[in-house]
């Protein structure tokens, strides 16, 4: 089995969105742009209300998955399909914006610490304008497994005998939440037509059998393609492993819409300003 490497470690940048939330982008940005599928990933997370209060207000989305994932603290989401769920610990929103969603993200609480990431997942043409679809798991829904070296948080793929409740996906993603203790070991055979990364969240780690630059916390990892995967944790470490199947179109982005042609892009727009966005 080839071994999966390191290809490329990207530091997450300081960023905003939505009402001033602040937060830490890494892909989306100059140096990871976009690893097919996944158009964006978010970190956001802090001790201060100030930089959470705001939320994201109400805004459009067509084209794309949007993924939140909840560590800690409190949101509220409310869509356009009548779509609505209060996010706390542990709880993941899988949005299939398809044809189109207005939805909020705003904080449930006043203070306290937020932390939590989002991930966009592009969709290919023939479902851009599929049918909205929204999805809330809460903690309990979310698979695990746990023996002495590491818990494992699975909301989709599978790990020896646990699988995540996130089934059936066109592009067969893996996302899983790992912690891992010092000197152990993370062993996962991975399909060799996946793109795959890891974000590190805290610690340290060793990645596949080829030496590498040392890893910090809020790094993305990207990884090449291969069908084992070993991360050894130089400390106790908390990280997350995503993967899926490239879908290999054009793209075009348009601030909340990725579509595949700029004529697509300035249909959405048209059709958001017209009040035929959502069908």
């Amino acid at each position: 089995m080839q071994t999966i490497e390191i290809s490329k470690i990207v530091k997450a940048v300081e960023a905003s969105d939505g009402a001033g939330v602040k937060l830490k982008r890494s892909i989306g940005t100059p140096e990871a742009n976009y690893i097919d599928p996944f158009l964006m990933l978010d970190e956001f997370g802090s001790d201060n209300k100030d930089d959470y209060i705001g939320g994201f207000p109400p805004h459009p989305h067509r084209g794309i998955e949007t993924v939140t994932y909840m560590l800690h603290g409190k949101f509220e989401h409310k869509d356009s399909t009548g779509g609505k769920g209060v996010m706390s610990d542990g709880a993941v929103q899988w949005m299939k914006t398809g044809s189109g969603v207005i939805h909020s993200e705003m904080p449930a609480m006043n203070e306290g610490k937020l932390q939590g990431f989002q991930l966009w997942i592009n969709m290919p043409a023939k479902l851009k304008m599929s049918k909205p679809e929204y999805i809330f798991l809460d903690a309990e829904q979310i698979a695990v497994h746990k023996d002495s070296d590491k818990k494992i948080k699975i909301i989709s793929g599978k790990f020896e005998n646990t699988e995540g409740p996130v089934k059936g996906h066109n592009v067969q993603p893996i996302y899983m939440d790992v912690d891992l203790e010092k000197g152990k070991e993370f062993n996962l055979d991975v399909p060799e037509t996946h793109n795959s990364f890891i974000y590190l969240v805290n610690g340290e780690i060793t990645v596949g059998s080829k030496a590498h630059s040392k890893t910090n916390k809020s790094s993305l990892i990207l990884l090449t393609k291969g069908e084992s995967l070993k991360v050894i944790a130089n400390e106790k470490s908390k990280f997350l492993f995503i993967s899926g199947k490239p879908i290999g179109e054009q793209i075009a982005r348009g601030g909340p819409f990725v579509m595949n042609t700029k004529d697509e892009i300035f249909q959405a727009i048209e059709d958001y300003h017209n009040g035929t966005f959502v069908k």
